[in-house]
């Protein structure tokens, strides 16, 4: 199981990591503008974000765009022992340089449960399938997380169309998302009336 996990990781990063700028600019505008017409965003009190590396979906507008719009940003920190933790963020320059080479916050506000009342999170991910099953970077940081969260809080993954795939490889440990948001459509994988997904 390991190995099929790494050996997609590796074929879809060599892909992602291959983009032509143009479509990197034109694929990125599309999910932005996807999500911020998406209703569970644009009822949402609190997001939480993740910093994107290499050519992973940005979410530096949909940052500004909570921001400017008075809702609660978080980005993940690790902590000790990699315990991921969300941490909130005023602007974007409250993101640094962290233990991976990854921005991550430089504050101390920690959220709250009340934050997580209306709270939405946005997932990053190598690739994903229609019910929602999510290749992580490999090291569980956001499986972990999640767990802690709980179901009642909607997880939004943001990738390239290309990154949807059948038949993931799945371990028990491994947390799915409720919504994938790409240049094309939105994703309900909760929907299992159909096998092409729920498409908003």
């Amino acid at each position: 199981m390991r190995d099929k996990k790494q050996n997609l990781r590796v074929r879809v990063l060599l892909r992602r990591e291959g983009l032509p700028a143009s479509d990197l600019h034109a694929w990125n505008h599309f999910i932005r503008e996807r999500v911020l017409l998406f209703p569970a965003y644009l009822e949402s009190k609190s997001v939480i974000l993740y910093s994107s590396i290499g050519n992973e979906v940005s979410t530096e507008g949909v940052c500004d765009h909570a921001l400017w719009n008075g809702k609660k940003v978080f980005y993940p920190r690790l902590g000790k022992g990699e315990e991921m933790r969300a941490v909130r963020v005023k602007s974007r320059e409250d993101l640094v340089s962290g233990r991976y080479g990854i921005l991550e916050p430089v504050g101390s506000e920690f959220m709250t449960e009340q934050d997580q009342e209306a709270l939405m999170v946005f997932i990053p991910g190598l690739a994903f399938d229609l019910e929602g099953n999510r290749l992580g970077r490999g090291r569980g940081f956001y499986d972990r997380f999640l767990k802690r969260l709980g179901e009642r809080v909607p997880y939004v993954a943001l990738a390239y169309d290309f990154q949807i795939m059948a038949g993931l490889p799945v371990e028990k440990w491994d947390e799915r998302v409720h919504y994938i948001i790409t240049e094309k459509r939105i994703i309900d994988c909760g929907n299992v009336m159909t096998q092409s997904g729920y498409v908003l």
